[in-house]
């Protein structure tokens, strides 16, 4: 396992109340690899959510934050000293913007492990959905050349679906997958989902799962039953 991450599950707090999130990081931290929070609560708690989070499990803090070089450096910069383990940043983004995370990253890791992943395609889109400027390509063209330029750019994180991993097992990146589900377990609005074990054995180094755990009737079970099938069991 990577020094990122406990075990490959990262539970995603997809919640508004930010006292539940932390109460429920606190009955399956122990279990989850690390817990990933986003602009749903980020935006109502803050960095101290961030830093208390940090305490339980390593903390993925997914903003995929797309703008100018300078403003998304300070954002990365700040979720790392709140505490951030991964965070996530547009591979759209740009050659210029992608090689100063790129040196940012490097910078940071001397201080302890923290790893930046360039977001390629979201998982709610397939080739039907996808913005009217990108429809010139599929979602599998648009990831390889996203991911070609996070790597160019010297990013060895990536966020995709894992429909596309086999397309990027040459890759060694460091690459997060969310849409996982059980294979009974309902997609809600993702469109293009994998379950653990078959996200793992194509490459997966980490798997994201939310509303399976969030919803289900005791997180705690749902989240072990999560880590035992990440191991085969």
């Amino acid at each position: 396992m990577s020094p990122l991450l406990k075990n490959p599950i990262i539970l995603a707090l997809d919640m508004n109340n930010a006292d539940a999130a932390f109460k429920l990081a606190q009955e399956v931290g122990e279990i989850v690899g690390g817990i990933k929070v986003g602009p749903r609560l980020v935006m109502r708690e803050g960095q101290s959510l961030i830093t208390k989070l940090a305490r339980l499990a390593p903390v993925f803090v997914d903003m995929k934050h797309f703008d100018i070089p300078s403003t998304m450096l300070s954002a990365v910069q700040a979720s790392f000293d709140a505490g951030a383990t991964l965070v996530t940043v547009h591979a759209l983004a740009g050659k210029e913007a992608l090689e100063e995370c790129a040196s940012l990253e490097s910078k940071l890791n001397q201080q302890r492990p923290f790893k930046i992943l360039a977001v390629t395609i979201l998982t709610s889109w397939s080739d039907q959905t996808l913005p009217l400027n990108f429809q010139q390509k599929t979602v599998s063209e648009h990831v390889l050349e996203l991911a070609g330029a996070a790597e160019e750019a010297g990013l060895t994180g990536l966020v995709c679906s894992g429909h596309e991993l086999d397309l990027l097992a040459y890759k060694k990146s460091y690459k997060v997958v969310p849409g996982i589900r059980m294979d009974l377990e309902e997609h809600q609005d993702q469109k293009r989902v994998m379950n653990p074990k078959e996200a793992l054995s194509k490459g997966a180094s980490a798997l994201v799962v939310g509303r399976p755990i969030l919803h289900a009737n005791s997180p705690r079970e749902a989240a072990l039953d999560y880590v035992m099938a990440s191991m085969g069991k």
